[in-house]
């Protein structure tokens, strides 16, 4: 690594760079279990509450399915229960930031993560701009949307928002339709929660379904600039994946190129270069730790979901295939040539070793296995079908999948298995 001279006034406060592992050493098999490590699935995690997971972890992704609480059982053995209880108490909830999109994030993170999709939330109107509808006429809803929900002492769904406010709700007809702006409700609620002044609440209180209502809370923003927001957020990447590509980066991050190499300086991110040729942006306390670190000898097995952070903050899936599983196909795709998994990954030390499904029917997980199943694989398996036929039900990997959705794959699982 190049290194470069500093005056003698610093010489004693200045950290001296890291040493890079060799390339030859990472492997993609050791970094495998380096993000298992990180990602807390190896045990380190167990015990913590939910906030601290989220924040060591990564935001939960939740697009109403299940994933918040597979995250949180896997990692810390949380009941559903717990974690709805943390829902209730605002330790935990579900707010759009990177990308404008829904995660689940602790309590200390709930400011800034809602400042980091602040754009996202503007760029609704934009369409509606172009429609004819003005910036004044959202500002008007938005402050009619704060005094029916102030008026109301309590949560209102979109539907009794719009039989409150009537007439000031705009409906956009069949040009809106096309583009994804019925009315001029959505627009305004999302800038709203935005801006932290209301905020989502499920209705049941669970995380795993997409009915809300919305109520007033007042969130007291950040005093952070929006280029320190964005610094916080490639830091917070970088520790939970324990090392990623620019390309990775930006995906989840939404940034732009010249926002993701001002984020990255100000992490003072190092680049180390694997044996497969990538080169990994890490943090610098981060590569020491990896040059010093063994994979665990023994399995250590979970089933995840297919949205858990191990494989969604990358998109990286197909490299967490052993090389002789990489060709395996389902329904005849190519497991290893798709950017998302279309089934349920099993796991051992970050090596993707099986697939599933839950089937509630018969209540039970449908899995295949590549090498078959191990007493520790056996085990594992009946403690998280039990867990989900208990505590949830059923396992949804998106607000709109259903027994009968994922019946085809069900079948197919059984089948290869």
């Amino acid at each position: 690594m190049t290194t470069h001279a500093v005056p003698d006034a610093e010489v004693n406060t200045q950290t001296p760079p890291p040493e890079n592992p060799s390339p030859d050493l990472l492997t993609p098999e050791l970094l495998q279990a380096w993000a298992w490590h990180k990602q807390g699935l190896d045990g380190s995690l167990l015990g913590a509450d939910a906030a601290e997971v989220f924040s060591s972890a990564g935001w939960a992704r939740s697009v109403g399915g299940a994933n918040p609480y597979l995250t949180l059982f896997a990692r810390a053995g949380t009941s559903r229960d717990e974690a709805d209880a943390d829902v209730l108490s605002l330790k935990i909830h579900e707010l759009p930031t990177a990308r404008g999109c829904t995660y689940v994030l602790g309590n200390e993170d709930f400011a800034w993560g809602l400042q980091i999709g602040r754009d996202a939330a503007v760029a609704p109107f934009r369409v509606l701009a172009r429609m004819g509808v003005d910036r004044g006429e959202i500002t008007l809803l938005e402050e009619e949307i704060l005094h029916a929900l102030a008026e109301a002492g309590g949560p209102l769904d979109p539907k009794q928002l719009k039989d409150v406010l009537g007439g000031s709700v705009r409906n956009l007809g069949d040009e809106g339709k096309k583009k994804g702006a019925a009315t001029t409700l959505p627009a305004a609620l999302g800038l709203l929660q935005a801006d932290g002044r209301i905020r989502r609440v499920p209705v049941n209180g669970r995380l795993d379904q997409q009915r809300y209502a919305y109520t007033i809370w007042n969130l007291q923003p950040t005093a952070m600039a929006d280029a320190a927001a964005r610094s916080l957020l490639m830091e917070r990447y970088l520790g939970w994946t324990g090392g990623a590509t620019a390309k990775q980066s930006q995906w989840f991050t939404g940034f732009t190129l010249a926002h993701t190499k001002a984020a990255l300086a100000a992490t003072a991110a190092v680049e180390v270069p694997t044996a497969n040729g990538e080169v990994l942006w890490m943090l610098p306390d981060d590569v020491g730790r990896l040059a010093a670190y063994e994979p665990p000898g023994k399995e250590q097995i979970q089933l995840l979901a297919g949205t858990d952070s191990l494989v969604l903050l990358r998109r990286n899936s197909a490299e967490l295939f052993a090389e002789e599983d990489k060709d395996r196909k389902v329904l005849g795709s190519t497991l290893a040539l798709q950017a998302d998994l279309p089934d349920h990954p099993i796991v051992d030390r970050g090596r993707i070793i099986g697939l599933w499904q839950y089937d509630p029917g018969n209540a039970r997980i449908a899995h295949w296995l590549f090498d078959g199943a191990t007493p520790a694989v056996s085990r594992r398996i009946a403690e998280v079908e039990a867990w989900i036929r208990d505590e949830l039900g059923d396992f949804r990997s998106f607000s709109l999948d259903s027994p009968s959705s994922r019946q085809d794959r069900i079948d197919a699982l059984d089948a290869a298995g």
